[in-house]
């Protein structure tokens, strides 16, 4: 093949999808023309990307049998590769589970012949685990305990910078930038992306790697190329979370030394997400989640109304509000009972990404551009997947994808409503802001 004829690949977004695909892409191809481009600096103290974290969990308990088997395959990458060894902490997943979803886990595990060290215990056993350290958390209805202790954590932030920086070192370019909207031209195909400075960037395949600011973007992009098909219509939804870290001092730390990742796990009858705490940071942090996963529809267009992240620069992911402090501090309760009522929550942040209604990824050619693709969805359960799902991505860009992944990650798909889905976000951030009072 003559170099003028081999493909180049830009790619939007450098988020665990978008760094993941650029490291496994100049791995595949070295020499490739591979760009990843971002608002933000991959070095950035701080970054709007979803897996831009103090921590996130990485575990592979999952009910559904295909994430089940790609969790474990990228756990064995964090507790094996030593470029994401160093990011891994192996405490345990302890998981608090209503419905049939702690045999559900070990029913996939027993298929894929796994021999983890996982077991269901009764509330009663459990709650005696680890020094008693979650005797006060809230069991209601809840009939088994899961535990194993393959899972934990990583250090995402950390993590996420030092992949990329590996795939920089290996020859991708990183572009900072912010995206204004795509580029189509004579033919109907994908030729680039336009950014906000009035510049440009072009390749023969791009992919939106780009979480809650994808259905902003193709909304953009529609507008400004009269392509409507490009919206993501009702198959995206973008939403936030909060989360919140609590220092401890060192006497208070004490017992939470060797905690593992907890979990509150929910039906969809609950109308509740998973909720968790994690294990304490090299700060002495502890860290939870809210329940309150939220969209946030306005009008960003004339006449077009979506979820997207807030306007600023930031997604005023520091700004939160006082009833999101407030569920992070419920959650707290929840877990640690009346032992933390002096655990001070000083840092929140609200976190931004995109959903499918059944928490499926989407990862597919985009039907109404060639050379577009879209690779994104992490419904935040997408960190985890952080070593292996670029290489999901380059399958599914040469149409290597098995056909149970193609279709359950396409772009078009029938899509189920969310009624099964726990995780859906079920209320609008509007509803949680601080009222301003009228003078």
């Amino acid at each position: 093949m003559a170099p003028s004829s081999k493909p180049s690949y830009l790619i939007v977004g450098a988020g665990v999808f978008g760094a993941s695909t650029a490291y496994h892409l100049i791995q595949k191809y070295p020499g490739a023309s591979v760009t990843l481009v971002d608002r933000d600096a991959f070095d950035a103290e701080r970054r709007v990307a979803a897996s831009w974290d103090w921590s996130k969990v990485v575990r592979a308990d999952y009910d559904d049998f295909a994430y089940c088997k790609l969790a474990l395959e990228a756990q064995q990458v964090f507790k094996t590769d030593p470029l994401w060894m160093p990011y891994f902490h192996q405490t345990g997943i302890y998981w608090i589970c209503r419905g049939g979803y702690a045999q559900d886990v070990v029913d996939n595990y027993t298929k894929l012949g796994r021999q983890d060290d996982i077991a269901v215990l009764s509330v009663s056993e459990a709650r005696k685990l680890y020094g008693g350290i979650f005797e006060d958390a809230d069991f209601t209805g809840a009939e088994h305990v899961l535990v194993n202790k393959a899972g934990g954590w990583a250090a995402a932030g950390d993590c996420l910078r030092a992949v990329t920086r590996r795939a920089v070192e290996l020859g991708v370019k990183y572009v900072v930038a912010d995206v204004a909207s795509l580029q189509i031209d004579a033919s109907g195909a994908c030729a680039g992306i336009k950014t906000v400075g009035g510049g440009s960037l072009t390749a023969s395949k791009v992919i939106l790697c780009t979480g809650a600011y994808t259905t902003k973007l193709l909304e953009l992009s529609a507008a400004s190329t009269g392509n409507t098909d490009l919206r993501a219509g009702d198959r995206i939804l973008a939403a936030g979370i909060t989360t919140g870290l609590a220092p401890l001092s060192e006497v208070q730390a004490k017992p939470y030394e060797k905690m593992p990742v907890g979990f509150q796990g929910y039906t969809a009858k609950h109308r509740k997400p998973f909720i968790g705490t994690l294990p304490l940071t090299e700060h002495k942090e502890l860290k939870w989640w809210g329940e309150k996963i939220f969209s946030n529809t306005r009008e960003f267009l004339p006449g077009r109304y979506f979820s997207a992240p807030p306007a600023a620069k930031d997604y005023s992911q520091w700004d939160v509000p006082k009833l999101l402090k407030e569920d992070i501090a419920h959650q707290r309760r929840l877990w640690y009972g009346p032992k933390s009522a002096d655990w001070e929550v000083k840092t929140f942040r609200i976190c931004w990404d995109a959903f499918t209604s059944t928490s499926d990824f989407i990862i597919s050619p985009h039907s109404a551009a060639k050379g577009l693709y879209v690779a994104t969805c992490g419904s935040f359960h997408g960190f985890k997947f952080f070593p292996v799902i670029g290489k999901y991505v380059i399958q599914m860009l040469e149409g290597e994808l098995s056909p149970e992944l193609e279709g359950r990650w396409a772009w078009d798909r029938e899509r189920p409503d969310a009624s099964q889905n726990p995780e859906y976000p079920r209320c609008e951030m509007n509803d949680f802001l601080d009222s301003v009072p009228r003078l």
